[in-house]
């Protein structure tokens, strides 16, 4: 489970997000990122029994992103940030079709799956596949066991207008619109603080299983 001392932590760095305040406590901040990477893999030990392309052997360690914040091209200039973000696939975290996605925070934890605002070849290539075996893309997402725990794709990113190649009148217009194909359903404290946690999550993500497939089978 994720230990309340690691929303703690959480809930303090967001009050006081300066690196006087993190370096005094860097203790406590090595102490949750170890409990999320135990956590990760006991996640690990699981995916990799439904999703063959994903080894048990993955380092834990590649699967979780940096603390540390991107200011450079941010308004935002806290230096931290203030959740524990995981990535899951063959590579760990750094995944350029589709994987997993779990987001650690004090108010706002969820998880994830899919392809996030991926290069423009790989985009091209997920509207050609709804477009073409747009039965099979339904047969996933309008699953009643899917539908009722992931709802609609999250549409933070979407086109104005239909992509090129395509009309108004698309039957799937409103997917080959968005520019990010995910899913997401959120979690809270007490979940995640759970003993089921892992079973509840794992479970989660064997739901978004034949929609990452179908996404990776787009670029095969």
């Amino acid at each position: 489970m994720i230990s309340p001392a690691t929303f703690d932590f959480l809930t303090e760095l967001n009050a006081n997000n300066n690196r006087e305040w993190f370096q005094a406590n860097k203790s406590r901040h090595d102490s949750a990122r170890g409990n999320v990477l135990e956590f990760a893999g006991k996640l690990i030990e699981n995916l990799s029994k439904f999703d063959l392309s994903i080894s048990s052997d993955i380092d834990p360690g590649n699967c979780i992103m940096r603390i540390y914040r991107d200011v450079r091209f941010s308004n935002d200039k806290t230096p931290y940030k203030t959740n524990f973000g995981l990535g899951f696939s063959e590579f760990g975290k750094n995944f350029k079709v589709a994987g997993y996605y779990l987001h650690i925070h004090p108010e706002h934890s969820f998880l994830a799956g899919g392809s996030w605002l991926p290069e423009s070849d790989i985009l091209k290539s997920i509207r050609q596949e709804i477009d073409y075996n747009g039965n099979d893309f339904h047969q996933i997402i309008d699953d009643k066991s899917f539908k009722g725990y992931f709802g609609e794709p999250d549409s933070q990113y979407t086109l104005k207008t239909p992509p090129k190649g395509y009309s108004y009148d698309h039957p799937d217009i409103e997917y080959l619109k968005l520019k990010s194909f995910t899913f997401s359903h959120p979690l809270n404290k007490l979940e995640l603080s759970s003993s089921s946690a892992v079973k509840q999550i794992s479970d989660g993500f064997i739901l978004l299983s034949p929609f990452i497939a179908f996404l990776r089978n787009a670029v095969s």
